[in-house]
């Protein structure tokens, strides 16, 4: 069995918890005998090709079809440029006019590259939308050029999705698209992204099947976007243990060590964190916490630290990637994903592999499977706070926490998730 994969990221370059579920995957399927051709933005060049060839979009020419168009990408993305001039003072008619006008710089920007390359940035900046649309345009052209080379289309998250469907036209090959997490993940009910919400609506409406990394998301994809629940699949994530090495790490503190690893945002919960963390530091005074990581909630996570008057105790160590993170967890003595809303959440599941306890928020998908893991609303930051303090006081409990909850996690293999995925990939190959 043969599969065209769209990502966005994958392995070392990676940003969060996507790229590794993408490489967790392959490596699974290709263990199982399914190969892959996996599609990113941009490719570097030192990605792990031994369970998939990478294709680099940035490396392929966008051709002319009859099916395929620019104004067709632009009026699904449907995305319009701001400029630094702010207009406030258009009626109606001037603000069409104005909108029009900029979609048709717009067409003209794109038309100038069928028949050659765009370099993709693979990130995730002002331009996003650009980007999606773009990689939609030569998702379908990689589709068509290798037509004979595959048998299903496999899209993760939304950014893949328009390139998953432009594939599908022009293949006639089945469409999967995985879920790895929704607008309303990312935000609450009345603040989602509405272009971004339209996306991933029209990418689940044109797969024949959608996988869900957990029930929690399959709930919010069946009820929130009126997919139809037979055509909805859940497959967990897992943690892959093949690299897994002992990392060995120089203390340069006697105290505990509680720590917060992921995006500063607002679905990862980092201000329940930091209340936790006062709370704690009012019982115990020999314990330190960490939140490493970035985002758009950093500067205010400062001012709060600041604010509780903890700054002593607790410390910012910026965004951190591949041994920098092995090293963060065998630092650590409890490890703490306080998420608004997560879809599944594979960080607990790889401290827990180093033998951390975990405390996670019980709006998360690996609630579903972790039965070794403390699990607290992550609005109840007293609950939050006694979790951690009670893994710090008692060695007895966190010994306990340590060796089933690495026992547990050994069993959730990307090899047993992938067999259910070339499950699915059967399902809809005719």
């Amino acid at each position: 069995m043969r599969v065209l994969m769209f990502g966005w990221e994958f392995p070392p370059h990676i940003a969060g918890g996507l790229g590794t579920a993408c490489y967790g995957i392959v490596k699974g399927l290709s263990h199982c005998g399914v190969s892959t051709m996996f599609v990113m933005p941009s490719a570097s060049g030192d990605e792990d090709q031994s369970a998939a060839q990478i294709i680099n979009a940035s490396d392929v020419p966008v051709q002319i079809t009859d099916t395929m168009n620019v104004d067709d990408f632009l009026d699904k993305v449907q995305f319009v440029h701001i400029g630094t001039n702010m207009v406030p003072y258009l009626d109606p008619a001037e603000f069409h006019t104005l909108v029009e006008e900029d979609r048709r710089r717009q067409v003209r920007d794109f038309s100038v590259h069928y028949g050659h390359t765009y370099k993709f940035s693979g990130k995730y900046g002002s331009n996003l939308m650009e980007e999606v649309a773009r990689y939609a345009m030569v998702g379908g052209t990689i589709a068509m050029t290798h037509k004979d080379e595959f048998d299903v289309i496999h899209a993760h998250d939304w950014l893949t999705y328009m390139a998953g469907i432009a594939a599908k036209r022009l293949s006639g090959k089945p469409l999967v698209v995985h879920v790895h997490a929704t607008s309303f993940d990312r935000s609450s009910d009345n603040n989602i992204d509405t272009r971004v919400y339209d996306i991933e609506k029209r990418g689940m409406e044109a797969a024949d099947k959608v996988i869900t990394v957990s029930d929690l998301t399959r709930n919010i994809v069946i009820t929130k976007y009126g997919i139809d629940p037979s055509k909805v699949v859940t497959v967990h994530n897992a943690v892959d243990f093949s690299g897994r090495s002992n990392v060995n790490v120089e203390r340069g503190v006697k105290d505990k060590v509680v720590t917060f690893l992921g995006r500063i945002t607002f679905q990862k919960g980092p201000e329940y964190f930091i209340e936790a963390a006062a709370k704690v530091l009012k019982r115990c005074d020999n314990v330190r916490f960490v939140m490493a990581g970035s985002g758009d909630m950093m500067n205010r996570s400062i001012r709060q630290v600041a604010r509780l008057g903890i700054s002593d105790r607790f410390h910012f160590t910026g965004f951190l990637r591949g041994k920098e993170v092995q090293e963060m967890f065998a630092l650590s003595d409890v490890y703490v994903m306080p998420s608004v809303s997560e879809p599944f959440g594979i960080s607990p599941l790889e401290a827990m592999r180093t033998g951390v306890p975990s405390v996670i928020s019980e709006q998360s998908g690996a609630a579903e499977v972790l039965k070794y893991a403390f699990k607290v609303d992550f609005w109840d930051v007293d609950a939050m706070a006694d979790e951690i303090y009670a893994l710090l006081k008692y060695p007895a409990l966190a010994n306990f926490a340590s060796k089933y909850g690495f026992d547990e996690v050994n069993t959730l293999k990307w090899n047993n998730a992938a067999v259910k995925i070339k499950n699915v990939y059967e399902s809809v190959i005719k």
